[in-house]
C-alpha cells in the first residue's frame, strides 16, 4: 500500500499550481529594477546563443543576424546605429552578419565586447554554420566517413 502522505507530481504541477507559479513571477518581474530585467534579457540571448552552438538540430539555421536582432530590439537600436558604434558601413557590417563574409578578429571583438559574450560563441555560430552548409551540400554527410582513423588502422594492418 502506497503511504498516503507521499507527494505525487500531479499534486505540485497540477494547473492551479502553475498559475500561481505564473502569478507569482510576473509580480516579482514587476518589481525588477529596469538594469536588472536588461541583465536577464541578455542573459536570456546568451543562453540561445550557447543553445544554438550546442544543439544537433542541423534543421534549423541561424544567422549572426539573427541573434543581433534579437539584442538590438534589446537595447532598442537600429543595425545602423550598431555599424557607426562599429565604425563601418552599415552595408559591411550586414555582409558579415548574414554570413555572405567571414567574420574577422576585429569584427568578433566587437560583437563580443557589445554583446559581453566570448568571443569563441561569434565564431563557433559561424563555423556550426559553415559545417551544415557544406553538409547540406553534399547531400549526403556519410561520405566523411572513409577518413575516419579507423579505415586507415584497417589498411594498414593489410
Amino acid at each position: 500500500m502506497k503511504n498516503s502522505k507521499e507527494i505525487q507530481p500531479k499534486d505540485l504541477w497540477n494547473k492551479g499550481n502553475k498559475e500561481d507559479l505564473k502569478n507569482f513571477i510576473l509580480s516579482h518581474s514587476k518589481n525588477q529594477s529596469r538594469e536588472r530585467m536588461l541583465r536577464n534579457d541578455l542573459l536570456a540571448i546568451k543562453y540561445q546563443i550557447e543553445d544554438y552552438i550546442e544543439s544537433d538540430n542541423n534543421g534549423v539555421r541561424m544567422n549572426i543576424l539573427d541573434f543581433i536582432k534579437m539584442y538590438l530590439r534589446t537595447f532598442n537600436v537600429t543595425q545602423k546605429r550598431l555599424a557607426n558604434l562599429f565604425e563601418m558601413k552599415d552595408s559591411n557590417l550586414h555582409k558579415y552578419l548574414i554570413g555572405e563574409r567571414k567574420l574577422n578578429p576585429s569584427l568578433v571583438l566587437k560583437l563580443s565586447s557589445f554583446s559581453n559574450t566570448s568571443p569563441e560563441h561569434w565564431l563557433r555560430i559561424q563555423v556550426k554554420n559553415e559545417l551544415m552548409e557544406i553538409t547540406k551540400e553534399s547531400g549526403n554527410p556519410e561520405k566523411y566517413n572513409k577518413y575516419d582513423y579507423r579505415n586507415l588502422l584497417v589498411t594498414s594492418e593489410d
